[in-house]
């Protein structure tokens, strides 16, 4: 799996797509040989990288993606939209978090958030999570040893 297997993990986790990137990245602490700040960069870049494909859906597709969604999903959509109205680019600190993140970035795409400042808050939202995680982490097993 390696590296290659964490950058599509963290790409894909930060679509709209279903993936555990945590749990490759945990793995790969815990059993693989790569200094810790090159999988912080992989993780980190991957998931941006898939947030980036998510404000292209939400700045060029957001029409046509919110016209086939179900019921469940709109209501959520109009949640996360409600939620960026109000905090604005702020809120893409909140970028990593589950079941908001992923839908949150497209809404800045769709608000058109400009893409350098998604980038320098999306890059500190989630590898600021990665960092905490692989922290975490690295503890855990320190302790363990």
């Amino acid at each position: 799996m390696g590296l290659l297997g964490l950058f599509l993990s963290a790409l894909i986790a930060a679509t709209l797509f279903p993936a555990q990137s945590e749990a490759v990245l945990t793995a790969l602490i815990v059993y693989g040989n790569d200094p810790l700040w090159i999988l912080w960069w992989v993780a980190t870049f991957g998931n941006v990288l898939g947030a980036v494909i998510n404000w292209g859906i939400g700045r060029w597709g957001f029409a046509w993606m919110r016209a086939r969604l179900s019921i469940a999903s709109t209501e959520r959509l109009e949640r996360v939209e409600h939620w960026y109205v109000r905090w604005g680019w702020m809120s893409l600190l909140a970028s990593w978090v589950p079941v908001i993140g992923d839908p949150l970035t497209c809404v800045a795409g769709a608000m058109r958030e400009p893409l350098w400042r998604f980038l320098m808050v999306v890059t500190v939202a989630k590898g600021g999570r990665y960092a905490v995680l692989i922290g975490a982490v690295s503890s855990l097993q320190a302790l363990s040893l």
